[in-house]
């Protein structure tokens, strides 16, 4: 449906002609119908207030044709739009590179699991209204219940399937494979996948939760973790991690294997590999050599430092922004920012705080900043080139978002083009 152009006057329009209108000539006018499955390719959105890479214009008119921003300029008096505005802020479309909410979607309760087609359309809602327009999807390649998680090869591959089927939906859904690096199942399944697809754009972390290195570092959060998630006892809980360092300790076969095999495709050119969790300079280094891409949710200033330091962009959560601090005890992603090491926000396991942290990043590096760390910077780690900045040329993904407001409030997103109210 086309959103009523703004008038001169706050009161709406009324017919002031007796004569019949001719139809025909309203819709060439129009540019033919606008049906509700197939929104507009071409239109004009004005009086907003666009958030540029560098800069933030007032005021400003973007016209979109055939799903491209073709022109981004202040709105001159005098041209109606065919939607406004209304002053609100126009950012690009958000980017998320790292989702693990659909795993929480899916199985809301510990028992309660969903069909996966569903809990994917349930979350598409969540997308939308956080301003997501492009998100990563988290497929977990490992046979895992540690941590009240409860992951399996089988869950992975099935999410694959289903997020490749849904290409009508009003988000573009992709996947990030995640390879535990100790789990041989889970590599097996990777390596048919990646060779079946042939898929030369695929975004890969490899990661090691093992207590006692990377991102539990300090076994003591692990623990403490256990104890909420599970209900165990300090002893107890203790007792789990022992078993589960143990364990994992005869795996290091499994996890040289994974390196070696990661690192031949990222040489290759074939993935663009993330490394989870790094943790010092050394690790860096080992990820270079690998043909690493990102280094992803770094632990350690020491981390982040020698990944920007090389050239490596370098992502961190957004739940560790907006909270001010990581659960496990690591680095602060506020101070990453402020240090300016960080490249790329992702929501992990909160779509609605990818937003929010960034613009509580606004009054700290400014606005157009803050944005950048959600949209391009996002797009730059996943080696899109065509979305993530309000540019000419660029595919029209775009977020409305009220202004004025303490926390975002996502009024509407359009997607390539195509205006969907959320």
């Amino acid at each position: 449906m086309r959103t009523a152009r703004r008038s001169e006057s706050s009161a709406p329009r009324t017919a002031r002609r007796s004569e019949p209108l001719d139809m025909t000539q309203v819709m060439e006018a129009l540019g033919g119908p606008w049906t509700l499955g197939a929104a507009p390719r071409d239109y004009v959105l004005g009086h907003v207030t666009a958030v540029l890479p560098d800069a933030v214009l007032d005021d400003a008119l973007i016209a979109v044709r055939d799903g491209r921003i073709a022109a981004v300029e202040p709105h001159r008096p005098g041209i109606e739009p065919d939607v406004d505005g209304q002053g609100m802020l126009c950012l690009p479309g958000l980017v998320d590179v790292h989702s693990d909410g659909l795993e929480k979607e899916r199985r809301p309760r510990p028992g309660a699991e969903l069909p996966m087609e569903f809990a994917v359309l349930s979350f598409e809602g969540k997308l939308r209204a956080a301003g997501i327009t492009t998100v990563f999807h988290g497929a977990g390649f490992e046979d895992s219940k540690a941590g009240g998680l409860d992951r399996s090869v089988a869950t992975a591959e099935r999410t694959c399937d289903v997020v490749a089927d849904r290409t009508e939906g009003l988000v573009d859904h992709r996947i990030l494979y995640r390879l535990d690096v100790r789990c041989p199942d889970g590599l097996a399944a990777l390596q048919r996948r990646l060779g079946e697809q042939g898929d030369t754009a695929a975004l890969v972390s490899h990661e090691d939760h093992t207590p006692g290195q990377g991102q539990y570092a300090d076994r003591g959060y692990y623990e403490r973790y256990l104890s909420g998630t599970k209900g165990l006892s300090e002893s107890a809980a203790r007792a789990e991690v022992d078993e589960l360092i143990t364990e994992r300790a005869t795996k290091l076969d499994v996890r040289e294997r994974s390196l070696a095999w990661l690192g031949e495709l990222a040489t290759a050119g074939r993935i663009r590999l993330l490394g989870h969790d790094p943790d010092s300079a050394a690790e860096i280094d080992d990820l270079r050599a690998r043909g690493g891409s990102v280094a992803e949710f770094p632990t350690t200033v020491e981390a982040a430092a020698a990944a920007r330091e090389h050239g490596l962009p370098v992502v961190m959560g957004a739940p560790n922004v907006l909270r001010g601090g990581s659960h496990a005890g690591n680095v602060s992603g506020r101070e990453l920012v402020s240090r300016g090491l960080v490249t790329a926000l992702a929501s992990d396991y909160l779509p609605s705080g990818l937003l929010a942290a960034a613009l509580l990043l606004a009054d700290e590096i400014g606005l157009p900043a803050a944005v950048g760390l959600v949209t391009s910077g996002a797009a730059e780690v996943a080696g899109l080139a065509d979305r993530g900045a309000v540019a000419p040329g660029l595919r029209a993904d775009l977020t409305l978002v009220a202004g004025g407001r303490r926390w975002p409030d996502v009024r509407a997103v359009m997607t390539g083009g195509e205006p969907c109210p959320t």
